[in-house]
């Protein structure tokens, strides 16, 4: 960080108007200010404010900058996005200005994971019929399944693929995870590569696929007709990543002929889900509003990626969550 500031009453950090997730910023700046008690942190509540406190601020956070923004960020080093996908920002003029850009990855895992098992654990335990039943008051008993002995394929071992893994521990169950470099190895008992030959022998005996991988050209329609096709009848997906990794179409024709036994979705193509889709009305489908993410602690894991990297600036030391290096 530059040891000399364009003006003496410039902040240290501003953190920008709007917020995420239902959460206001208010409570983000107050969560850096506890970390850096040193430093001058800001919350810009307008936007004329934002464009007077970012002009000789060194790191600004928020869900997003624009370009009119970032022409009047004169001396801006950091710029820590409060998403995980930074594919909203300009990343190219933020390059092009040597501005770093980090990014929130890593901060959901703990929720998304929890709540992937949560939904393997009622189709295990066929929960949601109990559910149905209950709100029909009907005191009929019906058939549960074991999680114990099964066979869950993880798609993607990043943060949150690693969580559920890690949660997947004392279950007694066989794990595949699905990595683009598979040789670095992983978490789960067996890890493979997206080539066709290992993913479908491994679909083939997946009792539970969790999809937890990032959207990609490659990744964009990974779960269509013929993956579900190999999944067995009996298998369950819970797609916690983004809607497009699943055609929907084929999952709704599968759901529909029995040839998968569920899926559960936090995320689906179209998002939001219209509310005369057809997924509404299947029993086997349960459906969440993008909400895995959610999470009290969500300010209090960025605030401590940023502080980490404020200190790093000045020592030199390297950053967490990288997403643009100059």
């Amino acid at each position: 960080m530059s040891s000399e500031r364009s003006s003496a009453d410039a902040p240290d950090v501003v953190v920008l108007r709007e917020g995420t997730e239902g959460l206001g910023m208010a409570e983000y700046a107050d969560e850096i200010r506890e970390r850096l008690p040193e430093a001058d942190a800001r919350h810009a509540r307008t936007p004329h404010e934002e464009r007077e406190l970012v002009r000789h601020a060194p790191v600004v956070t928020g869900v997003g900058i624009d370009e009119g923004l970032l022409d009047a960020a004169e001396d801006l080093e950091l710029f820590a996005c409060a998403f995980a996908g930074t594919g909203h920002l300009p990343e190219d003029e933020l390059e092009r200005r040597g501005v770093t850009v980090t990014n929130a990855g890593g901060i959901h895992a703990p929720g998304i994971a929890e709540q992937a098992i949560g939904n393997v654990l009622t189709f295990a335990r066929n929960l949601h019929e109990g559910w149905r039943r209950k709100q029909n008051g009907e005191w009929r008993h019906f058939q549960s399944f074991e999680l114990t002995g099964s066979t869950v394929t993880i798609v993607g071992l990043g943060s949150i693929g690693q969580a559920v893994a890690q949660r997947l521990q004392g279950f007694d169950v066989d794990t595949i995870g699905v990595r683009y470099t598979p040789e670095k190895g992983g978490p789960t008992d067996e890890v493979i590569g997206f080539e066709d030959r290992p993913f479908h022998d491994a679909l083939a005996r997946t009792d539970y696929l969790v999809v937890a991988c990032p959207l990609t050209d490659l990744t964009r329609g990974l779960i269509g007709e013929e993956e579900l096709a190999t999944l067995p009848p009996e298998a369950v997906v819970v797609n916690t990543a983004r809607g497009p990794i699943l055609d929907t179409g084929a999952v709704v024709e599968a759901l529909q002929t029995e040839s998968l036994r569920g899926v559960a979705l936090d995320v689906t193509d179209p998002e939001p889900l219209p509310p005369d889709h057809v997924l509404w009305t299947l029993e086997n489908a349960l459906v969440t509003p993008h909400t895995g993410g959610h999470t009290p602690k969500h300010w209090d894991r960025l605030a401590d990626i940023l502080a980490h990297n404020y200190a790093a600036l000045e020592t030199d030391d390297a950053l967490e969550n990288v997403v643009i290096a100059p």
